[in-house]
């Protein structure tokens, strides 16, 4: 009979764990092999990226923002992701796989901004800076600064405009929301109703999507099914939009609905040029990303930490001004979308 060696339980950890390494991190970039913390042997300093998916074109674009600046500064950048909007355990092994491999600073765009929270404590205890990018942790102070969107701002932005497009009439709304408790959908939804100068009690349906077009285009035939009348259509994200736009059109009321939404994606800008969709707010992952990377680069040369919120900027997109809201057309907005 053959004979079989039984590894002992450390030895299969230790192999489990490079596994899950080399299976969660990517690098790119200049430098390879030891060296001091932060930075590799060739004396780039070593940056990591965390993003919710890898799949979806906000996060593409913010990955290819970060890579593009690791490029121009010399750094290395290790990325990784989770399999799912919502996978904060592989966002816990990730920041602690990077932590281990000495990198000085981690962008992350967390999925749980409660949960991720003690990871990231972890990390900063070990001297990492980390700081979060599009979506706040819970508490915000949580990461050393935050780069993102201000989401309040871009919910009231497209609240103003539904307001001036409804011309006076009286608005019947449906919010296609994102999920509980999550941050980026809360701050946008309330923005909406601020600048639309409505409240909770003023929403005639609410769903969540999930950010999601197939449970956006569900979320609308609910909506119309419990508020026939509904003219007022607010879309945590493009995506939800177009599948509100589906369900509308099915009905015969594509025309007669107001829809807004948020996030300036390419396909959810050339949808506003179509004019499924009448407005929404334009954000910039590519900045986010490539203002991370430089901090971090700065803070291995000069130990000076980002601190605070820093905003990226966020624009109105629609071809059909409204009379007191700052808004730029859809040839601006295809000229600096992503996706």
């Amino acid at each position: 009979m053959p004979r079989t060696t039984r590894l002992s339980s450390s030895l299969l950890r230790t192999a489990a764990v490079a596994g899950v390494a080399a299976l969660t991190l990517t690098a790119c970039g200049s430098g390879s092999g030891s060296g001091s913390a932060g930075s590799s042997g060739s004396g780039s300093v070593k940056v990591g990226l965390i993003t919710k998916t890898d799949t979806n074109p906000f996060f593409v674009k913010m990955k290819e923002g970060a890579e593009k600046a690791a490029k121009e500064h010399g750094a290395e950048l290790s990325t990784a992701a989770g399999k799912f909007d919502g996978d904060n355990a592989g966002q816990v092994t990730a920041l602690e796989n990077m932590v281990a491999a000495g990198v000085k600073g981690i962008l992350i765009t967390p999925s749980d901004s409660k949960a991720i929270v003690p990871a990231i404590e972890k990390a900063k205890a070990k001297g990492v800076l980390v700081i979060a990018l599009d979506t706040p942790t819970d508490p915000q102070s949580a990461v050393d600064a935050l780069f993102a969107t201000d989401n309040l701002k871009a919910g009231e932005l497209i609240g103003q405009y539904a307001k001036a497009a409804m011309k006076g009439k009286s608005a019947k709304i449906a919010a296609l929301d994102l999920a509980p408790g999550v941050s980026v959908g809360v701050q946008r939804h309330d923005g909406f109703l601020k600048g639309f100068g409505a409240t909770d009690k003023d929403v005639a349906c609410a769903q969540d999507t999930g950010g999601d077009q197939s449970k956006g285009q569900t979320a609308m035939e609910n909506c119309l099914q419990k508020e026939p009348g509904i003219n007022v259509v607010y879309t945590i994200n493009e995506p939800a939009a177009l599948g509100a736009y589906t369900a509308l059109k099915a009905k015969g009321r594509e025309k007669d609905v107001l829809i807004v939404s948020v996030d300036g994606g390419c396909t959810g800008t050339q949808a506003v040029k179509d004019g499924k969709i009448a407005a929404t707010s334009q954000q910039y992952p590519l900045k986010m990303a490539a203002e991370g990377v430089k901090a971090v680069v700065a803070f291995a040369k000069d130990g000076k930490k980002a601190s605070g919120y820093t905003d990226t900027g966020v624009t109105l997109i629609t071809d059909k001004a409204q009379d007191g809201v700052t808004s730029k057309d859809t040839g601006y907005g295809l000229e600096n979308c992503w996706g």
